[in-house]
């Protein structure tokens, strides 16, 4: 029998449901109604899957995802009741799969099941603690905080090689971890989470213990990221210098429009167009602009001359990166407003209605394009910096 759990496929044997009599439920997803069915047909869910197919897909792997989770338990409590040598070979593979994967589903129904299970090591002598650092699997390691024993005990154990905790958070992630997050500046910032929130909670001397080949944790980080490093750097500078260009040109056009406004000067020095609401749309438009487009300038300017420092991945960097991102949005903005203002200044007393709509609305054009392309990355940097991925432990513990 196949299951599935997050994006994870389950395979368990149909003998084993047989010999421990688990209770599977078959649905029928033929084409043959019963009446309740017909009866049934006019309710929300019945009409939603009719019309919304994609209602039924996700409703479908919902209950498939309950169905396995009941089953994950059903498993469990039958391991768990059979003898301790039985259960702790059958728990310790089981688990290390799970974590492994990042399915805390299993590893949660696993340690409720069996509490002993939190002790397991592989043949790495790792716990789930640290596998779920080494794989980078943060539901896992926050599943694993709230359980009722002190992370102290696992910070303080070593594998063969006389790694920590802390020693294999400062090594590189996986490959198909890091390629999760959009570009290596991301990626190292997410790096240096993983390491921080691992540090905070060691002792001084988990954090200077050395391994086998002498190195601190601390050491190991700085080496195996270097690369990272220098991808982010490299990312970062591109990013900038393409901005600063884009934010430098929309500057040079709004400071050239405020000194020529439309319509020009009359006799006395003062625009022609000065009473209309129209100019003053224009004239707060522009100068926010330039505002905008200037601080943008200088954030991302900021972002150049950086010394690229570990710890400045870590907020410093993204931080100015989002701002800057912010601040160009809106000076392309507020520049199609101003510009969209111009027109309808000069040609607004003189053509039709439905030739200076158009004119007003497809210069917003550039402005949602932006926002299009941009706004994936400006989201997954608002979220890497400022709302964490580890929570806190709190006195709602597993067992």
């Amino acid at each position: 029998m196949v299951f599935f759990m997050g994006n994870s496929m389950i395979h368990i044997p149909l003998r084993v449901c047989t010999l421990l009599h688990v209770p599977v439920k078959l649905e029928n997803n033929g084409e043959h109604h019963n009446g309740g069915d017909i009866e049934s047909a006019g309710s929300f869910t019945s009409v939603a899957d009719a019309n919304v197919p994609c209602i039924k897909d996700i409703r479908e792997k919902k209950l498939v995802h309950e169905q396995a989770v009941e089953l994950v338990k059903f498993l469990c409590d039958q391991i768990a009741n059979a003898n301790y040598s039985t259960a702790r070979k059958i728990f310790s593979l089981s688990l290390e799969q799970a974590t492994s994967a990042g399915i805390y589903e299993i590893v949660q129904e696993i340690l409720k099941s069996y509490p002993d299970a939190i002790s397991l090591q592989n043949k790495k002598k790792h716990s789930i603690f640290h596998q779920a650092i080494v794989c980078r699997h943060e539901k896992v390691f926050n599943l694993v905080r709230q359980v009722g024993k002190s992370i102290t005990v696992f910070l303080g154990q070593c594998d063969d090689y006389q790694n920590n905790a802390l020693h294999l958070a400062g090594f590189l992630a996986p490959q198909e971890q890091l390629y999760r997050r959009a570009g290596a500046a991301l990626q190292m910032q997410r790096e240096l989470q993983w390491f921080k929130e691992v540090e905070k909670r060691a002792l001084t001397q988990h954090r200077e213990k050395k391994n086998k080949e002498g190195k601190t944790p601390a050491q190991i980080f700085t080496e195996t990221h270097k690369d990272l490093i220098k991808d982010g750097e490299q990312w970062l500078k591109d990013t900038a210098n393409a901005s600063t260009i884009v934010a430098a040109l929309i500057a040079t056009v709004v400071f050239a429009a405020a000194i020529t406004v439309p319509g020009g000067n009359n006799g006395d020095g003062y625009p022609v167009f000065y009473k209309r609401a129209s100019f003053l749309i224009f004239g707060i438009s522009d100068a926010f602009a330039l505002f905008s487009s200037m601080t943008s300038v200088l954030l991302f300017l900021s972002i150049l001359t950086s010394r690229y420092g570990e710890n400045d991945f870590l907020v410093i960097i993204p931080r100015r990166l989002i701002f800057g991102l912010i601040t160009l949005f809106l000076s392309i903005l507020s520049t199609m407003i101003a510009f969209g203002a111009t027109l309808y200044l000069v040609f607004g007393d003189s053509y039709k209605t439905w030739i200076i709509f158009p004119m007003l609305v497809l210069p917003g054009i550039p402005a949602i394009l932006f926002m299009e392309l941009q706004f994936p990355l400006l989201v997954d940097m608002y979220k890497s910096t400022y709302h964490t991925i580890f929570v806190k432990q709190d006195d709602d513990l597993l067992y």
